[in-house]
C-alpha cells in the first residue's frame, strides 16, 4: 500500500471516528442550563421541534438519526430533560427511558392558596388551575389529613428537588412527607407544651410572619398572641384582616372594615383564623416553638417606623402606644 492511499484510509478512519464521537458522545455546552420540556400534548413533531430550537448545534441531527435507529417514536414519555452538558446518545436514553432532570423548587411565602398555585402552576406542567382545584377540594385536603384551610401547612420554606410533571396530588404526598419527617417528636412535644396543634403552630407563625421581618422580635410577638388565644381573648392580628378583605396593602386597620365577616378577622371573632394566613419562614415557625414567656398582651408598631413593637400588659398603655403611632401617621399623612 503506497503512501497517499495509507493517508487516505488513515484520515477516513479519523474522520469516521470524529463522526461516531460526535454522534455518540460528544457533550454540548451551552450558555446556561437548558432543558426540553415534553407536556402531555406533545407529538413527535412537536418534540422534535422544540428540540431543534432549544439544542445546541449539531445536537438536533444526531438526536434525530440517533432516535430512527432506536425507535424513540414508540418510546416518548413526559418530562423535563436537560440539554446542556449532555451527549446525543445519553440525552437519547434519558428520554426514551423517561429519566427526566428534577425541579429544584424553592418554596417561598406566599400569602394564599391562589398564590401557591399560581406558583406551582408556573413550575410544574399542571395548571395553576389544577394546583387551585386541588387545594380547595375537601375530598383531596381530607386525603392528606388536611382541610383547604389548612393544606399550606403542609409546605414548608423549604427547597426540594421534583419531577416536572408530577400531579397537584403527589406533590402534596411529597409535602406531607416533607412535614411529617420537619414534625419530630420533639418538635410536637414543644407544641403540646405550648398548647397548640402543629396546624396551629403554623397558622401563629403566619401571623407573626406578617406582623414583622425582624427575626429578633418574632418569639416576642409570638408569645404575646399565645397569651391572647390561652386567655380566649380576640387576637386583634391586623393582617389577618388584610386576609380576610384580601387588601394587603392597608396602612391603617380601623373603622367599618374592622367588622368584616370572616372567620379570618380576628377582630370579630376569638380564636385563631381556620388556617395560615401565608406560607411562614422557618424562622416565624421557631420562633413560635421558642416563644418568649412574658405578661404582654398587647403590642403596638413603633413610632419610629422601625418595624419593630411596642409592647403592653394593659389596655390602657396600649392606648398610650397607639396614640403616638396614630399621631405618627398623621404628621407623615398616611391614611
Amino acid at each position: 500500500m503506497n503512501h497517499k492511499k495509507l493517508y487516505i484510509l488513515l484520515s477516513s478512519l479519523i474522520g469516521l471516528s470524529l463522526l461516531v464521537f460526535w454522534m455518540f458522545f460528544a457533550n454540548y455546552t451551552l450558555k446556561k442550563d437548558t432543558y426540553l420540556y415534553i407536556d402531555r400534548d406533545d407529538t413527535l413533531d412537536s418534540i422534535y421541534t422544540k428540540l431543534d430550537k432549544e439544542a445546541a448545534l449539531g445536537h438536533y441531527a444526531a438526536f434525530r438519526f440517533l432516535a430512527s435507529l432506536s425507535n424513540y417514536p414508540q418510546h416518548v414519555h413526559r418530562g423535563r430533560y436537560k440539554l446542556s452538558n449532555v451527549s446525543p446518545l445519553n440525552l437519547l436514553r434519558n428520554m426514551r427511558n423517561g429519566k427526566q432532570w428534577p425541579v429544584t423548587l424553592t418554596i417561598p411565602i406566599l400569602r394564599t392558596t391562589d398564590d401557591l398555585a399560581e406558583f406551582l402552576g408556573k413550575n410544574f406542567e399542571p395548571s395553576a388551575e389544577e394546583f387551585k382545584a386541588a387545594f380547595e377540594s375537601k375530598e383531596v385536603c381530607e386525603e392528606f389529613g388536611e382541610t383547604p384551610a389548612t393544606i399550606i401547612c403542609l409546605f414548608l420554606p423549604n427547597t426540594y428537588e421534583i419531577y416536572w410533571n408530577t400531579t397537584p396530588k403527589n406533590l402534596l404526598s411529597r409535602m406531607q412527607k416533607e412535614s411529617d419527617d420537619f414534625w419530630t417528636s420533639s418538635r410536637k412535644q414543644q407544641a403540646f407544651e405550648a398548647g397548640l396543634t402543629p396546624q396551629q403552630v403554623i397558622t401563629i407563625a403566619s401571623i407573626v410572619e406578617q406582623e414583622t421581618a425582624n427575626n429578633d422580635e418574632k418569639p416576642m410577638i409570638a408569645g404575646m398572641y399565645i397569651n391572647r388565644f390561652r386567655q380566649g381573648m380576640k387576637l386583634q392580628a391586623d393582617p389577618t384582616v388584610k386576609f380576610a378583605t384580601k387588601q394587603f396593602l392597608l396602612k391603617r386597620i380601623s373603622g367599618s372594615i374592622l367588622q368584616t365577616d370572616s372567620p379570618y378577622n380576628t377582630y370579630k371573632y376569638a380564636g385563631l383564623p381556620p388556617g395560615p394566613i401565608c406560607v411562614p419562614s422557618l424562622a416565624s415557625i421557631k420562633a413560635v416553638f421558642n416563644y418568649v414567656h412574658h405578661d404582654y398582651f398587647y403590642m403596638c408598631a413603633k413610632e419610629d417606623f422601625s418595624g419593630t413593637h411596642n409592647f403592653a400588659k394593659t389596655y390602657a398603655e396600649h392606648q398610650a402606644n397607639a396614640k403616638r403611632y396614630t399621631d405618627a401617621l398623621d404628621k407623615r399623612n398616611i391614611k
